[in-house]
């Protein structure tokens, strides 16, 4: 370990944050190209050594760090629970000038982390709520290199949640400042969601276009983290153009390098979406988009991620009710949807509470 031989060479560097820097380069590397188990290790490392010295700053930066290590890996709940002990240690006077040294304000990266988990652990209002406070906060600060993360990682949670003109104008204004700041990373990703905001408007050949050009963009980084999610938009997208093969094609992609890098906290809505894909083509194969279903719910309520469960049982209810067991399909849908208690307006819950009500009458 690199602390170890540290402590081996039994000299104490001029910079008490210089291991840490080390540290949280070497983990940010591993999280963008996503080594799951690296990314996890490297976070505990750094939170442990930051518990020994006993030094505010760099335990909430460890707690940030194995938030994001786990929720990735679909450890959803596990996650935000390191989330809100980082937004309890924040300190604005003493914490906001290590945004220079660590990339990124803290307050704001897990403001904005949370709110993704707070979406899928099926909070909407309380995501949407994290997002709008994290780019009201990095306005305030103005760093930009703050802004670009929350923008990015914002954007999420608000058209996840059906409000897509607030996306829109937050994913212009990311790919504007990346652009005008020179950074692909954030060019690519802002590209990316804006195809995933197109996508949920009926605008599958914008989709395409964009999700596509954000992958080439990001790809030049070496970047990888978030391809699944994104491959699972461009499938939706290539079969609501009719394209078939492309779809089939790029969802089986994002199942493989689920499988491959551990990359999980999508894994239930990838198989949701390769089960709805399975109910389009010409050669609609139903018993195969219920195992689809099947993985997806079964994923979903490992990882308490409600809002995807909650996905996977639509699509399920919908495939029972086709066979005509309306029953069947309201007994699963019903308790998952009598589970919420907010977001009655967000995009699922309305088409979750108009299916019952189909599945009733």
């Amino acid at each position: 370990m690199l602390i170890e031989q540290a402590e081996v060479l039994g000299e104490t560097p001029e910079d008490p944050l210089l291991l840490f820097s080390v540290l949280y380069g070497l983990w940010v590397a591993n999280l963008v190209a996503f080594n799951s188990d690296v990314c996890l290790d490297l976070a505990t490392q750094f939170l442990s050594l930051a518990e020994k010295e006993g030094t505010t700053g760099p335990v909430m930066l460890g707690h940030q760090m194995i938030g994001i290590s786990l929720q990735s890996t679909g450890k959803i709940a596990e996650g935000r629970a390191h989330y809100d002990r980082a937004i309890a240690l924040y300190d604005r006077v003493e914490h906001r000038p290590l945004a220079t040294r660590f990339g990124q304000d803290s307050r704001v990266v897990v403001l904005s982390r949370r709110s993704a988990a707070l979406w899928l652990l099926g909070y909407p209002e309380a995501a949407f709520a994290d997002a709008e406070h994290a780019l009201t906060y990095a306005r305030e600060i103005g760093h930009a290199a703050s802004l670009m993360y929350t923008l990015g990682h914002g954007l999420f949670a608000r058209y996840e949640c059906g409000n897509y003109a607030n996306a829109t104008a937050v994913a212009d204004e990311l790919v504007a400042l990346a652009e005008k700041k020179g950074t692909l990373f954030w060019k690519g990703f802002g590209l990316m969601h804006q195809g995933c905001v197109s996508a949920l408007n009926a605008q599958p050949s914008d989709a395409v276009r964009l999700i596509t050009s954000g992958m080439d963009t990001r790809e030049l980084t070496g970047a990888t983290i978030w391809v699944p999610f994104f491959l699972s938009y461009l499938a939706r997208a290539y079969a609501e153009l009719g394209d078939f093969e492309d779809a089939r094609r790029s969802i089986r992609e994002a199942i493989t390098t689920i499988e491959r890098t551990k990359e999980a906290w999508c894994e239930a809505e990838v198989h949701r979406t390769a089960g709805e894909i399975m109910l389009l083509v010409p050669e609609r194969d139903a018993p195969k988009a219920e195992a689809y279903f099947n993985h997806a719910l079964t994923v979903a309520r490992r990882q308490e991620a409600k809002t995807w469960e909650l996905r996977a049982a639509m699509g399920m209810a919908r495939l029972w009710r086709d066979r005509g067991n309306g029953e069947q399909a309201r007994a699963l849908l019903a308790p998952i949807y009598g589970w919420f208690t907010e977001g009655f307006d967000t995009r699922d819950l309305k088409e979750a509470k108009a299916l019952l009500d189909a599945l009733s009458s």
